[in-house]
This record gives C-alpha cells, sequence and structure tokens, in this order.
C-alpha cells in the first residue's frame, strides 16, 4: 500500500456533520453562543473525526469540512477581493435547489496571509500528527470561481472581462498554495465541479446563458490550473476532485470525460485525479488512456457518497480490471466518489453506513494492491 499521498485508499473530504456540530451552528447563527464556543464544539468534533478516520486504516485524515457550510463558497468568501451575495436563484440540482447564494467580485483578488482557514489547517496538523496520519485540506479550485461567476459579477470590479481577472486569480492560487505549505501542508486538493460540467451539453448551455463563451474553455482552464500551480514546492502534493455535483444526494452534470480528459489529464500539472465512476453518468473508462505514464495517480471513484448501501466487491474489483486495461494498476486507486457532506445539510445516508464505506473502501484497497 502506498505510504504517501494519494494513497491507495483515499477519500474526497467531507463527512456528515454530526448532531453536536449542526446544533452549535445553529445556535451561533441564532446569537445564542458566541465563536468561542462554536469553535470549542468543532474542535471537539474534528478531533473524533481524525481518531475515527485512523481507526478505519485511512493514512489521511481530513477536518471533515465542519468549519463550513459549503465546500466552495466559505473558502471564496476569504478571499480578498470576493464578497459571496444572495441571488434571486440558487444553483440547480436534479429536483432540489441550493440555497441562493452566488459571487461578487468588489476589489483586486487575493490570498491574504491571515486567511481563516490556515487557522483551520494548523488545528487539523495538530490532531493529525497525534493520529499518525496525514493532513489533508480540500478547496475549491480556481475554475470554479471563473465558472461560477454570473454576468454581472465584475460589474464594478477593477476587472473588464473574466479574460482581465485570470492573472490575479492564478496568482492568489499560488500565494494560497504557498500559505498552506508554509503551514506545513503537504497534501492540498482542490474541488473542482466545472471539468465536469464541460462534459455536459446542458450545462455548457447554462454557461453560456451567464456570458461564458464555451469555446476552448478546457484549455483555458488547462492554463488557469498550471498557472496556479506554477510554483509548487516538489515535496507537495496537489491533486483534483472532478464533481458532477454532490448536494443531499442529488447531482447536477452527466456526460463522460472525453471532452476534457486530454487536457485534464494529459496537460494539467495536477499529481492525482479523484474521478468518479458511481454511475453510467461518468461514462467509461477510456478516457484514462490520456493519462500520462509515471507517478500520477487517479483515485476511481467506484464508491458512491449518495446512498447507503454498500457496493459489492467483487462488482467493484471488476471495474478495477477494466480500468486498469487501459492504465496502469500502479497509477490507480480507490475512493468514494465523493464527500460524504459537500454542504453542511449532508448527503441522504447514516454516519453508520458512511464509516461502513469507508472500511469497505480501506479493505479492498489493501487487497487489490496487497503487492504493489
Amino acid at each position: 500500500m502506498s505510504v504517501n499521498p494519494p494513497f491507495r485508499a483515499d477519500i474526497v473530504g467531507s463527512f456528515l456533520r454530526p448532531a453536536a456540530v449542526k446544533t452549535a451552528r445553529a445556535r451561533h447563527a441564532a446569537g445564542e453562543i458566541d465563536d468561542a464556543e462554536l469553535r470549542s464544539v468543532e474542535d471537539d468534533a474534528i478531533t473524533a473525526l481524525v481518531a475515527r478516520q485512523a481507526q478505519s486504516g485511512l493514512k489521511v485524515a481530513t477536518d471533515g469540512e465542519f468549519r463550513r457550510s459549503w465546500w466552495h463558497f466559505d473558502f471564496f468568501g476569504t478571499l480578498d477581493g470576493v464578497d459571496v451575495v444572495e441571488l434571486d436563484h440558487g444553483i440547480q440540482f436534479q429536483g432540489v435547489q441550493t440555497r441562493p447564494l452566488g459571487l461578487k467580485i468588489a476589489g483586486p483578488v487575493g490570498f491574504s496571509a491571515d486567511n481563516p482557514m490556515l487557522e483551520h489547517f494548523r488545528f487539523l496538523t495538530s490532531v493529525a500528527e497525534a493520529a499518525g496520519v496525514t493532513p489533508k485540506v480540500s478547496i475549491p479550485a480556481p475554475t470554479v470561481l471563473d465558472f461560477r461567476l454570473e454576468a454581472d459579477a465584475l460589474e464594478g470590479s477593477p476587472y473588464a472581462d473574466r479574460d482581465d481577472i485570470f492573472d490575479d486569480l492564478a496568482a492568489t492560487y499560488r500565494g494560497a498554495v504557498q500559505a498552506f505549505y508554509d503551514e506545513g501542508c503537504r497534501y492540498l486538493q482542490f474541488d473542482d465541479t466545472a471539468w465536469a460540467y464541460l462534459c455536459s451539453e446542458t450545462e455548457l448551455a447554462k454557461a453560456a446563458e451567464r456570458g461564458i463563451d464555451p469555446d476552448h474553455l478546457a484549455e483555458r482552464y488547462a492554463r488557469l490550473i498550471n498557472a496556479s500551480l506554477r510554483d509548487k514546492p516538489d515535496d507537495m502534493v496537489i491533486t483534483t476532485h472532478v464533481c458532477r455535483g454532490n448536494f443531499r444526494s442529488t447531482w447536477i452534470s452527466s456526460g463522460g470525460y472525453e471532452p476534457v480528459a486530454e487536457q485534464l489529464l494529459g496537460e494539467t500539472t495536477f499529481d492525482g485525479y479523484f474521478l468518479e465512476y458511481d454511475s453510467e453518468r461518468a461514462g467509461g473508462f477510456e478516457p484514462l488512456r490520456f493519462l500520462p505514464r509515471g507517478a500520477k495517480v487517479v483515485e476511481l471513484g467506484l464508491v458512491t457518497t449518495k446512498s447507503g448501501e454498500l457496493e459489492n466487491p467483487d462488482d467493484l474489483k471488476r471495474r478495477i480490471d477494466e480500468a486498469a486495461s487501459i492504465a496502469p494498476l500502479d497509477q490507480l486507486a480507490l475512493s468514494p466518489q465523493c464527500g460524504f457532506a459537500s454542504t453542511e445539510e449532508g448527503n441522504v445516508l447514516s454516519e453508520d453506513e458512511q464509516w461502513a464505506k469507508i472500511e469497505a473502501t480501506v479493505a479492498l484497497a489493501a487487497e487489490v494492491w496487497a503487492d504493489a
């Protein structure tokens, strides 16, 4: 089994929020407890979560995103020049819509040295080291910010158009990468819905309505990612999770990776890719032919987080064999397809079912890569 990230058995990042965290956040929002009291509850819950991840056999641990309401807006709202604002609509999933929030660019975009998520990582590091696991933090990719901007999001900002913000956005992420590295982070992940949307004609049409030119977006996003990772230290692993949408066990995008695989796998400088393969909406494994031979790893997201039913191990082994007929088994690994709670509402399964999924992933990876 791999001793360095990304691991043969790995995770995307978020976990179902325990009742104590949900209650504390609600009381904090109502003004019944202060910041320190909320942080104390979160600290206790994260400490227990990291210990549980280690006990399950994982070699990696996250803080479950317990301090966040959203996987992306909470981070974007900490950036200089970016405001999270209310819109007249949310993000449309299958049969449900999120709360109506969006992004507004109010000034020059940047990453400050006092960004609160650096402190979140410091706490994670302290408890991960005690548990003997590698701390991992996930942040939304710069491509997500670019893709999610509404047509009027740049009005009143220093930027004339999307191309005008490109360099500052890349520099912001270079600053974030370096800041996390300076805090000791050696395993960072960019969570990204944009690449999956580029595989969907429906989502591309919606993007065009928001003023995005859909032509050559994959090439643009490969450039944006590589510009963001340009100064990545050699001993830091940065992966990406390509998500098709994850809100209360629903989804947004359908379509295989073929339209973007060459740019995503072949041209971006990520060290690894968490790809969702838990349903037929993901298409086949043929796009893995674009994975360069070498050190890059694809985490096969064959274990769904959208339901509590356990996958048949024999079915998963068969699918791993199918993927290994296209990309070397040594460059493959296994993970859940997404997080269990990309927003604080969480997916429709129990905590016991969540941990059964994790433990099954660890056990199967140990079997498949026993000789690795």
